[in-house]
């Protein structure tokens, strides 16, 4: 029997193996974390506007699909959800341990100031109806800073909603108010307005945006000081 020529055959150097596309959407996946995202959402809502942002812009920032972003989160709601109860956790008040003026003023700057870094996503966090579990949790330490002090029911929830309109009214003139309203179609032009308002004129240095930390503080502690005369007459009332 003749024997077999062996032939030598030329092996073409193997491809790199890859990974099923099912294991690396998984792995993406699994290198995101709520913290990443929601972080990448604050950004991207600040950078771009609480009109514009959605789940595919996101997945875009994060380099992956909006898909795996929806493991996570449902749906955009739930994800703002969970950055309002981010964002609130940091505005705690103060131990029941402090006086409760000292933590009403504590908390009023930390909200403002959590207003001013965050202003876009503000807009939503004023609105909300803060009825989620975290944002309820903040609800409650807010609201025992008037009763921890004595305030009887009526009145706490009074002293509680004065504040809220006092602090949102404000935190919404800096970040979306005033200075970016609507204007007349023909302003009246600078050299006029001090003679149809002189007292406008007078006063309007004090409304530019340096004087916006100071006419904060002097309206809250004007708000405090009223929150404390209803308490005194309220224990003078309680003593009769």
């Amino acid at each position: 029997m003749a024997a077999r020529k062996l032939v030598k055959r030329s092996r073409k150097p193997l491809a790199p193996e890859r990974a099923p596309e099912t294991v690396r959407r998984k792995s993406s996946r699994q290198s995101l974390d709520p913290a990443r995202i929601e972080l990448a959402a604050l950004e991207l809502v600040e950078k771009d506007g609480l009109a514009e942002f959605s789940m595919r812009k996101l997945g875009a920032a994060l380099g992956v699909e909006a898909m795996s972003l929806y493991h996570h989160f449902p749906s955009k709601g739930h994800l703002f959800d969970a950055l309002l109860d981010r964002l609130m956790a940091t505005t705690v008040p103060l131990e029941t341990s402090q006086p409760w003026r000292e933590r009403a003023r504590a908390f009023c700057l930390a909200y403002r100031a959590l207003s001013q870094r965050y202003p876009e996503f503000a807009r939503y966090m004023i609105l909300h109806r803060m009825n989620t579990r975290g944002s309820l949790a903040w609800l409650e330490g807010v609201v025992k800073i008037f009763t921890d002090a004595g305030f009887e029911t009526e009145l706490a929830a009074r002293a509680f909603r004065s504040m809220g309109y006092y602090l949102m009214g404000a935190v919404l003139d800096e970040t979306a108010g005033y200075a970016k309203g609507p204007s007349a179609a023909e302003p009246v032009p600078a050299a006029e307005q001090s003679e149809i308002a002189p007292t406008v004129a007078k006063l309007g240095a004090y409304f530019a945006r340096e004087h916006w930390d100071r006419t904060f503080l002097v309206g809250l502690e004007l708000l405090l000081d009223g929150f404390e005369r209803q308490l005194a007459a309220q224990d003078v009332a309680e003593g009769l």
